[in-house]
C-alpha cells in the first residue's frame, strides 16, 4: 500500500516514539486536532498527553522548552505549525541550542520539524524556505527530504541524532508524493545526498520539492536527446559535497536549483563548492534557477511566476546544453 509523504513522517515519529520513551512530540493544535496539517494524528490516543504536548501559541516557548527538555535528557519533537514562525525562536536556537556542543559539549537532542514552502497561496507569511537561516548557523543539522521514503528515514535519524536537528517539510508534497515503503525498520543517514536520476551531460543540483521539478524537466528534456542527471541534495548541512563534485565531474554542466529566494540562498554555496573543487571539468557557466528576491505573492497568478518550475527549468538548462 503505497504511503504519503506526510503518513511516512507519522510513521518515522510513531516508531521512534514506540523504541525510545524519551522521544516526545510538542507543539501549537498537535494532539487533540492532530496538527495543522494531520501530521500527528492519532499519536495523543497511542501516547497519551505526556507525550505528545499542546502547547500556547508561541514558538519561543516551545523551542525554550524543546532545549530544556533535550539537556534533562529527553528527545523532543517540536512542531512549528508553519516554518515562517520559526523566527520566534530564532534566538534560542541559534544562539542557544546551536552553541551548547561548543560551549561545553552539551549536546541538546531536538528535532524542529518546520512545514515550509510555497504552492499553496498561503501568502508572505505562510510560504517561505528559511533553511538558509540555519545552514549558516554551525552547531545546527538541516534536512529537508524530498520522497516518502527519505522523509520517514530521515526523521529517525534526526530524532536519533544528539544535536538540534531542523526538519523542512515541504507542504506541497505532503499528499502529492506517494511510495510503497518497506514493511522493515530503516533510516536514511543524514549528510549524504543521492543521485534521483541519472544522466551525463548535465547535472541539476537540487533539494526538497524542487526535486521533483528537476525530474519532470529532465524528461522533458530526454525527449530532446539532452541527458540530464539529478541530484538530490537530501541534507543540506552536512552537505554531500563528494557526490556533487562526482556529479559534476561526470557532466560537465551544473544548473542549481532551489524554492528559495536567490540572494544567499543555498544555489550560491553550491556553484563555490563546484567552482572550488571542480572548475577545471566545467564546459560552461554555472546556472541558477531560483525564486526572486521578493515576498511569497498571496495571489495565485503571481505566486505561479514567482516559483520556478519545469519550464523555467528547461529554459535555462536547454541554453546551458547549448553552450
Amino acid at each position: 500500500m503505497s504511503t504519503t509523504y506526510l503518513e511516512a513522517i507519522r510513521e518515522g515519529l510513531w516508531e521512534e516514539m514506540e523504541r525510545d520513551p524519551t522521544v516526545f512530540c510538542i507543539g501549537e493544535d498537535i494532539g487533540e486536532y492532530g496538527g495543522a496539517f494531520k501530521v500527528t494524528a492519532g499519536l495523543l490516543e497511542r501516547f497519551g498527553a505526556r507525550r505528545v504536548v499542546d502547547t500556547p501559541i508561541s514558538e519561543a516557548a516551545i523551542v525554550g522548552a524543546s532545549i530544556g527538555a533535550g539537556l534533562m535528557g529527553l528527545r523532543p519533537v517540536a512542531e512549528m505549525q508553519f516554518a515562517d514562525f520559526i523566527s520566534c525562536g530564532f534566538d534560542q536556537i541559534v544562539n542557544f541550542a546551536a552553541k551548547c556542543r561548543y560551549r561545553w559539549n552539551a549536546g541538546v537532542p531536538i528535532v524542529i520539524r518546520s512545514p515550509s514552502g510555497g504552492g499553496i497561496h498561503g501568502g508572505p507569511f505562510h510560504s517561505q524556505n528559511p533553511e538558509m537561516w540555519f545552514v549558516r548557523t554551525p552547531g545546527l543539522k538541516v534536512v529537508c527530504p524530498a520522497t516518502a521514503y527519505d522523509a520517514k528515514g530521515l526523521i529517525k535519524s534526526a530524532i536519533r541524532d544528539n544535536d538540534p536537528v531542523l526538519f523542512f517539510e515541504h507542504k506541497g508534497l505532503y499528499r502529492k508524493i506517494k511510495e510503497d515503503l518497506p514493511t522493515e525498520e530503516y533510516t536514511v543517514p543524514i549528510g549524504k545526498a543521492k543521485v534521483a536520476r541519472e544522466g551525463r551531460d548535465l547535472s541539476i543540483i537540487t533539494y526538497g520539492a524542487m526535486v521533483w521539478t528537476a525530474l519532470e524537466a529532465a524528461e522533458i528534456l530526454a525527449a530532446e536527446g539532452c541527458s540530464v542527471e539529478v541530484v538530490d541534495l537530501r541534507t543540506l548541512v552536512p552537505l554531500d559535497r563528494e557526490t556533487i563534485c562526482a556529479s559534476v565531474r561526470k557532466t560537465s554542466k551544473a544548473l542549481l536549483l532551489h524554492e528559495d529566494t536567490r540572494t544567499g540562498g543555498m544555489a550560491g554555496e553550491l556553484a563555490a563548492t563546484i567552482a572550488e573543487n571542480v572548475f577545471e571539468f566545467l564546459d560552461g557557466p554555472i546556472v541558477r534557477v531560483t525564486a526572486p528576491d521578493t515576498p511569497v505573492p498571496y495571489s495565485p497568478p503571481l505566486e505561479e511566476a514567482f516559483l520556478p518550475n519545469a519550464e523555467k527549468v528547461v529554459e535555462k538548462a536547454r541554453w546551458l546544453f547549448r553552450y
